[in-house]
């Protein structure tokens, strides 16, 4: 309460900036299903900004590709679309995703492809089976539901999300707000791979000296160089100060990767919400490209030292609230815009 209640006294602070940010973003927001296609376009002045994508042959919907205003692509494009050079580890990296690696033993976040038929009972799908809501103006809103089911298609939880897609200035923005209804008794054990996660492009990844071993689903291992990736350019940095491979595990409000794609700046933030479970996330921010905000993984993160074990009896709900904003130019978003952006989220009930 003592944080939330610090939150509200910096949201003044940030008033007079979001006024005069709002009042110069007339683009309009353009909302569009495609005919005979499990996907939406969402479209800011014209130009895309991401796509969500819901078919039968992916194992959860997703938010893929996604562009900056200057049509910077910031996500990587493996496996749907893949681009030069990408890596291709963990497959079921695909744009920006919502997820988790242990609901009643059933593994979400890691099912993919790539997984054999013969182990595919341990895995979970998030199947959409309804589009609740599509609009398009000076905000753009898409809401969909769907059910986190066993390969029987039983329903363990009952997923509503609503979407909102503005530009404040040059910053794009996408707030996401997820409820999970339980169908039955639902444990989220406390593990390593949630909540809401991106892969990130190749570019937007950071540059290391030391080789790493990336293990798909199958079990195959890529060996990446250290000191041979001339296209890595990225960094991290959190509300806490903590940059580089020290941002992951640790707890923070917001966290922002930025780095060099093309002769500008791009820079990717996470903002978490004061209301979200576990308060602030922890960051399971990865230097080869997985970006993701996690307030279930505490005993991975801490060491064994504490656990997040969240519950939910039949019918009880819980619900989580991020932003994300997306921008390009000379320079990477200033922490103080961040804070701006991040104590205007605080607002949002």
């Amino acid at each position: 309460m003592k944080k939330y209640l610090k939150y509200l006294a910096v949201c003044a602070i940030g008033t007079s900036f979001f006024s005069a940010a709002f009042a110069q973003s007339n683009e309009m927001v353009k909302v569009l299903k495609e005919a005979n296609k499990n996907k939406i376009d969402v479209f800011i002045g014209n130009k895309p900004f991401t796509s969500f994508l819901y078919p039968d042959t992916l194992e959860k919907p997703v938010l893929y590709p996604v562009f900056t205003a200057e049509g910077t692509d910031v996500t990587r494009g493996f496996p749907l679309n893949p681009k030069s050079g990408d890596p291709t580890d963990h497959p079921h990296h695909i744009g920006i995703w919502f997820n988790f690696e242990n609901v009643n033993g059933l593994d979400f976040w890691n099912n993919s492809y790539a997984i054999p038929k013969e182990k595919k009972s341990q895995y979970g799908w998030i199947k959409t089976d309804k589009i609740l809501d599509l609009k398009s103006g000076a905000k753009g809103i898409l809401a969909y539901h769907a059910n986190w089911v066993n390969q029987q298609n039983s329903i363990l939880l009952e997923e509503t999300t609503r979407f909102e897609f503005t530009q404040v200035g040059h910053n794009r923005l996408i707030d996401r707000t997820t409820t999970l209804k339980a169908n039955t008794d639902v444990n989220f054990t406390d593990a390593k791979d949630g909540l809401l996660g991106m892969r990130l492009a190749h570019q937007l990844q950071m540059p290391t000296k030391e080789d790493q071993k990336f293990t798909d689903d199958k079990g195959n291992v890529t060996v990446v160089k250290g000191g041979t990736d001339n296209v890595a350019t990225g960094n991290y940095l959190t509300s806490e100060g903590k940059t580089g491979n020290d941002a992951w595990s640790t707890r923070g409000n917001w966290c922002k990767v930025y780095g060099k794609m093309g002769a500008d700046s791009v820079s990717v933030v996470i903002i978490d919400h004061p209301q979200n479970p576990n308060y602030p996330t922890f960051w399971h921010a990865r230097g080869y490209g997985l970006f993701a905000a996690n307030p279930l993984g505490e005993k991975v993160f801490t060491n064994g030292k504490s656990a997040k074990n969240l519950q939910l009896k039949k019918g009880q709900s819980v619900t989580f609230r991020y932003r994300i904003v997306v921008e390009e130019g000379k320079n990477s978003i200033s922490t103080a815009q961040i804070k701006k952006f991040t104590a205007d989220f605080a607002r949002k009930n």
